[in-house]
């Protein structure tokens, strides 16, 4: 618990002080934001403070800080590491910058913040792009929670058909009829939840691994997730499969999609931090949490308090053996299983409330910044119904043939989850270049996103060379190839720089 605890305050620190020096770089000021500027009754409507972080913090959430952290948790504690420090200095940063750069420039969306500063061919491939994942992102959560509810009650195609026809009318509709009303209690769920199992931990008190210890083979009896000695590691290496996995909690290249939503509801820039900031680390703190849990729950014996003996027995032979740890230890299962056990009939709920409402609500919003981002493409304005409609439509239905083949094919959903993980954060390297360029602009200390987007980089590189769904290259070459791709951006960028440098 030393490592946990020392993460836990390692996030508050960060935001206080860190936080604080991000803030002094963008320098927020006074001057109307678009709520006020441009307020229309639709998109740009001036919210309360408190409202606006609830909703950002779900947005960006969903069920990613959750499921990304259990499945980081195969990893030991470098989850704790990536969760600190991806979140201080890479995750937060990218968010504040990306909720703040929209307010400055009027509410728009990532792909025209892109072309501004990354130029206009850029700007085209990122709208592609966006549109292209906010619609993976909205398919993807469609399909998980009407899996679960259909467990329950119904059939898996009525929810998918309720829940489709929930984020129709979320999109179309003013952000403070059914977003502004409803995601502050869905917030406050999962943030409850997260408390109650913090709680849980420092009750319990666990034996979990350290920052400076290893597990050994010999340990795997008691610790059957600990897989650093078997097929799962092959196939999935720490690095670059860790920071793919654990994106929300750390960094996420989907929150710059969000952040606009907000930027477009703020009454004062001087409110970012704690909304954009602030959110991430609140992010960051329930990733660290469900983290620190798996672990207990997979290394430390936690999971004999809710899983038959004989269930564990029969993934610690069959893991062996080479089968995938998705199929037994499932994140949906852990979650079910940790709230039951540990918080009975009422964990249970908010089980269901983080599982099912938080995929939901971020599918909706998707949905939202994809219509945005096309009315801003093409200039057309938002307020009348109609012209919503008429961006809606089309995108709707492109929505649904993608849900149509990923029901159709029997492997659809993770063949979909695996694109949207490295695309994601490839979208986050996107963003991160844009707020570099934008810093060395303004003459202001460009390396704080500088680092970031140079690490992204290079893990987005090699995933893209070691995935057996991309090339599939051997470990040696794909990391070769990533080094190569890194001096390759230090060479762009510094060629950049010092040109910016001469024509001054």
């Amino acid at each position: 618990m030393i490592s946990f605890t020392l993460s836990l305050l390692a996030l508050v620190i960060g935001y206080l002080i860190y936080g604080k020096c991000v803030e002094h770089v963008f320098k927020p000021d006074d001057r109307p934001t678009p709520a006020i500027a441009q307020a229309d009754g639709v998109d740009y409507i001036a919210m309360p403070t408190w409202k606006i972080f609830m909703i950002q913090f779900l947005n960006i959430a969903g069920t990613g800080p959750i499921f990304g952290a259990i499945m980081g948790a195969w990893y030991g504690p470098a989850a704790y590491l990536w969760i600190v420090f991806g979140c201080i200095f890479a995750g937060a940063v990218h968010d504040y910058f990306s909720g703040m750069l929209s307010v400055r420039h009027h509410g728009e969306g990532l792909p025209e913040l892109v072309g501004l500063y990354l130029g206009k061919r850029t700007r085209r491939v990122m709208l592609v792009f966006s549109v292209m994942l906010l619609l993976m992102v909205g398919v993807v959560f469609v399909y998980s929670p009407a899996i679960i509810l259909g467990d329950i009650w119904g059939s898996k195609l009525t929810w998918i058909i309720v829940i489709f026809i929930y984020y129709i009318v979320a999109t179309m509709m003013p952000i403070d009829k059914i977003i502004g009303k409803v995601y502050p209690l869905f917030a406050f769920s999962l943030l409850f939840m997260a408390l109650a199992l913090l709680v849980g931990l420092f009750v319990k008190m666990p034996e979990l691994p350290e920052w400076w210890s290893n597990l050994s083979q010999s340990n795997m009896n008691e610790n059957p997730a600990w897989l650093g000695e078997s097929k799962f590691m092959e196939i999935n290496p720490l690095f670059p499969c860790l920071f793919i996995t654990i994106a929300c909690g750390a960094i996420s290249g989907f929150h710059a999609t969000q952040s606009p939503l907000m930027a477009r509801c703020l009454t004062s820039e001087r409110h970012g931090r704690p909304i954009f900031y602030g959110a991430m680390i609140t992010e960051g703190v329930v990733a660290l949490v469900w983290a620190s849990v798996s672990m207990y729950f997979f290394y430390d014996g936690g999971w004999r308090e809710v899983v038959a003996p004989e269930v564990v027995n029969q993934f610690i032979a069959q893991v062996r053996d080479g089968h995938s740890l998705i199929e037994f230890f499932s994140a949906p299962a852990v979650v079910k299983q940790v709230c039951e056990g540990w918080l009975g009939i009422f964990g249970g709920i908010l089980a269901l409330l983080g599982v099912v409402a938080a995929p939901i609500t971020s599918g909706d919003t998707a949905f939202r910044s994809a219509r945005l981002i096309i009315a801003e493409f093409i200039h057309l304005d938002q307020r009348a119904i109609a012209k919503r409609l008429y961006i809606c439509l089309p995108m709707f239905l492109a929505a649904i043939a993608l849900l149509v083949w990923q029901m159709e094919n029997p492997n659809g959903f993770n063949i979909i989850w695996q694109y949207f993980g490295w695309a994601n954060q490839t979208l986050a390297v996107f963003t991160l270049w844009t707020v570099t360029v934008y810093l060395v602009q303004q003459h202001k200390p460009f390396y704080i996103t500088l680092i970031p987007a140079l690490f992204m980089t290079t893990v987005c590189a090699t995933f893209l060379l070691v995935s057996p769904q991309a090339f599939g290259l051997s470990q040696q070459i794909s990391y070769t190839g990533s080094a190569v791709v890194l001096i390759g951006a230090l060479v762009w960028f510094f060629a950049w720089y010092q040109r910016q440098i001469n024509q001054k």
